[in-house]
């Protein structure tokens, strides 16, 4: 144990030099996110490809203060040449528009780009005239502006929530310290690790991977540590060295984080055969992240943990020969153990009463919807559709090679159709009015246009919600596929991990269900987002489960001695507390992705916060002991266990 120290100063050192790398450079291209095979991804790529193509289309919007007032519009008309595009009215000159074009020269320039044309044609404005900037230019540019330091304030609220809670937990104004810089350090190699690994791999990730990624960072490697930290304080009981206490509670700790992090790593792999870039990435970053999270908790913290010693417990030190109290849940076992049947029953009643939601969820968010607060771009392309009705800020590209036949068919179905444009062997027409679907289906219904394609930003929403639609049906099975075997090898048994990935996919229902009903009566959303439900589901079931593998592995370690009865119940008391720290803390840090722009996170934030409380406080507290207690031996078939002659459960 003494080279731990060694070990965990010399991870530092590497930790420090990675960080002092730096970030890869995030990938810029316009196609790079959009899903794969879509007809929404060939049109970008084809318009992407047009000799001197390097521009977006933008609108400059104006529109009266006071409802009705008529626009000076001899006074626009100087910003309208200024901006070099044309000035157009609307039927009672009360909003006008400038269609231009800008120079795309990577998200964050065209980002300062577009604010600075915002503050200088306000600056401009005569008295009672408001402008806006909207259209894909501004859209895209608003976008990357919404995260503009807002991973910083989720690392800066994750820490002080995981600061909180280990106060709390430890009661120590010191070895709270300890996990926290241990953490900090894996979260910001973790950072800069995933950047190169996915650059490298080709893969491409956004600011909401950088998100989810910290806060499961945080999240697992501080389980990790209040697994650790418990184990040790208990040795620390029974050993006078510090190094003979580590190494006791060394062992045990890191099968069962290595346990954990495994089903974690294959339920977030199971991102990467998405068919969306962005999601792809999170799941390879989200494996680098825990890889790390493990790497840290189960190496560097003993290490830093044995270098200082006993003091930092202090004022609650563990002395030699003292014996751990765990009052309220021994009681808690035995309530269960008198009434296992009732305990079940009504914990399975308040897991269903939950789950009720999830059957009227679905997903479907707008582009309007998409943000936390609307931005500029989004809110003036509301506005432009009700001022001028049938026109688009964002309108759909379609590719033909018969523009004049489908521009004229489009006409007489009542779009609005601007002149062809031509982009090397394809046309390209800018349609207004139809939605993407209905625009799609008007084409198919014409059957003479079947080499068109429709896309641009809307019609790239649309395929992402389609593909992700996919996803769900191919990852979901997949993910509880994996972890069943996962558990089913690493317990022997086939009955015990039935009951875990039952249990909880229970608890992802319910929390789905929950979820849905806070997400559109508290805040208002319209729908689910729609990544919220893969997103969600899959660190549910890779997270959720971990707090059952806690219990249930010391319960097998406890049934050795004593039988699965009182093994359950020596394993409830033994890890109750640490467990349910452990599972308020990632609930409550998974909530701060509240604080990111995007209604994708918040959704996913209340979902897993939600999911990881009903996981903790009666899955794994009440549900599964009152199961096992139940089943008894059986629990454990077919493994040798299971029909162990000598009865050694004491319940009997």
């Amino acid at each position: 144990m003494k080279a731990f120290r060694w070990l965990a100063l010399m991870l530092i050192l590497f930790a420090a030099l990675g960080m002092g790398i730096g970030a890869a450079e995030k990938p810029d291209a316009p196609t790079a996110t959009l899903p794969d095979g879509t007809d929404s991804k060939v049109v970008a790529e084809v318009l992407a490809q047009r000799p001197g193509d390097d521009t977006q289309a933008a609108i400059v919007f104006f529109t009266s203060v006071k409802e009705g007032d008529t626009l000076p519009l001899n006074e626009l008309r100087g910003v309208a040449k200024e901006l070099g595009g044309p000035l157009i009215p609307n039927g009672d000159k009360s909003a006008a528009i400038i269609p231009i074009d800008v120079v795309n020269k990577g998200l964050q320039a065209n980002s300062e780009k577009i604010l600075s044309m915002r503050e200088d044609i306000a600056a401009q404005m005569p008295a009672g005239v408001e402008s806006y900037i909207t259209g894909p230019a501004a859209v895209s540019a608003d976008l990357s502006a919404v995260f503009s330091g807002a991973n910083f304030l989720l690392l800066g609220v994750t820490a002080v929530i995981v600061a909180v809670l280990l106060i709390v937990t430890y009661r120590s104004p010191i070895l709270w310290i300890i996990p926290l810089l241990v953490i900090g350090v894996a979260d910001r190699l973790a950072q800069t690790a995933f950047t190169w690994i996915l650059d490298a791999c080709g893969q491409v990730w956004n600011e909401s991977a950088s998100g989810i990624l910290s806060v499961l960072v945080f999240g697992a490697g501080t389980n990790y540590a209040l697994l650790l930290i418990s184990r040790y304080r208990d040795e620390l009981h029974k050993h006078e060295s510090r190094f003979d206490a580590m190494a006791a509670a060394w062992g045990p700790t890191v099968k069962t984080i290595s346990m954990s992090a495994l089903t974690v790593v294959l339920g977030v792999v199971c991102l990467m055969l998405s068919a969306v870039p962005s999601t792809r990435g999170l799941g390879l970053g989200s494996v680098v992240g825990i890889l790390i999270a493990l790497l840290f908790g189960a190496f560097v913290l003993p290490g830093t943990l044995v270098f200082f010693g006993r003091w930092i417990f202090w004022p609650r030190k563990p002395k030699l020969g003292d014996q751990s109290e765990h009052v309220v849940w021994d009681r808690v076992g035995c309530e269960v153990r008198k009434r296992p049947a009732a305990v079940a029953i009504v914990s399975l009643i308040l897991l269903a009463v939950c789950c009720v939601g999830a059957a009227n969820s679905h997903t479907g968010l707008t582009q309007s919807d998409q943000f936390i607060k609307t931005p500029e771009s989004i809110a003036a392309a509301d506005m432009l559709g009700e001022k001028f009705p049938g026109q688009d800020a964002t309108p759909a590209n379609v590719i033909t090679k018969d523009a004049k036949g489908l521009g004229s068919y489009l006409t007489k179905k009542g779009a609005q159709v601007q002149p062809a444009e031509s982009a090397g062997d394809w046309e390209v027409l800018n349609v207004s009015g139809p939605d993407t679907s209905e625009l799609r289906g008007w084409i198919a219904e014409s059957g003479n246009y079947t080499d068109a394609k429709v896309g641009g930003q809307n019609a790239e929403l649309y395929d992402q919600e389609q593909s992700s639609a996919e996803d769900r049906a191919l990852i979901f099975p997949l993910v509880l596929v994996l972890v069943f075997v996962a558990l089913m090898f690493a317990l022997r048994s086939l009955v015990a991990p039935a009951i875990m990935v039952a249990s909880v996919l229970l608890t992802n229902i319910a929390a789905l269900g929950l979820g849905w009903w806070i997400s559109t009566d508290v805040f208002g959303f319209k729908a689910f987002a729609d990544t919220t439900p893969l997103y969600a589901f899959v660190f549910l079931v890779a997270l959720g489960v971990d707090y059952s593998i806690f219990l249930i592995t010391r319960a097998r370690e406890e049934a050795q001695n004593c039988g699965t009865g009182n093994g359950i119940l020596r394993a409830l008391s033994s890890t109750g507390g640490v467990i349910t720290s452990a599972g308020i803390l990632l609930a409550a840090v998974f909530a701060a992705l509240g604080v990111l722009p995007l209604v994708v996170l918040a959704q996913v934030g209340i979902v897993i916060f939600i999911g990881v409380l009903l996981d903790t406080l009666i899955v794994r507290t009440l549900l599964i002991p009152a199961v096992v207690q139940l089943m008894g031996e059986k629990f454990w078939w077919p493994n040798p266990m299971s029909r162990n002659e000598i009865k050694k459960d004491l319940r009997r």
